[in-house]
C-alpha cells in the first residue's frame, strides 16, 4: 500500500528580495543560466519553457516538471509527468527583510513501504541539493 511521503529541505537563506526570488523561479527559462551546476552524470537533456522543465534521469527517463500553481511572492508548485509515481514539487519563499529572503523546498511523493526504503534517502538528498544551489542564485 501507497502513502503519501513528504520531504524537505532546511530553510535557505537567500540574499535577495521576496520578489526577485520569486519572480526568477516561476519563470523556468531563468533557470537554464545555473544548468553547469546541475551534475551532468545523474541528470540529462534538461529543456526549460517558462512553465516547465523536462530532463532524463536515469534509470527512471525523462521526466517533466510542469508548474501547476503560482502564489505570488510565496510559491511555485509543480507536478511531474511521465513518472511511474505521482510527485509533487513546492518551493516556498518567504521575505525575512527587504532585501533577504529564505526559501525551502518540498517534494510530496507517492510510495509504498518497499520504495521508501530504497530511494526515501536518495529524495531527501536530492531536495536538499535543489535548495541549495536554487539559493546560491544570484537573482
Amino acid at each position: 500500500m501507497s502513502s503519501l511521503c513528504k520531504y524537505e529541505s532546511s530553510v535557505k537563506s537567500v540574499n535577495s528580495p521576496v520578489e526577485a526570488v520569486y519572480n526568477t523561479l516561476s519563470d523556468l527559462n531563468n533557470i537554464s543560466r545555473i544548468q553547469d551546476r546541475i551534475p551532468a552524470d545523474k541528470i540529462k537533456d534538461i529543456k526549460f519553457d517558462s512553465d516547465s522543465c523536462s530532463l532524463k534521469v536515469d534509470p527512471v527517463g525523462e521526466v517533466k516538471f510542469v508548474i501547476c500553481n503560482r502564489e505570488p511572492n510565496k510559491t511555485i508548485k509543480f507536478t511531474a509527468e511521465n513518472t511511474p509515481i505521482p510527485i509533487f514539487l513546492w518551493i516556498q519563499v518567504l521575505p525575512v527583510t527587504e532585501n533577504t529572503s529564505k526559501m525551502r523546498v518540498t517534494c510530496h511523493v507517492e510510495l509504498n513501504m518497499f520504495l521508501r526504503g530504497m530511494v526515501g534517502k536518495k529524495l531527501e538528498e536530492g531536495i536538499e541539493r535543489i535548495a541549495d544551489v536554487l539559493a546560491s542564485i544570484n537573482y
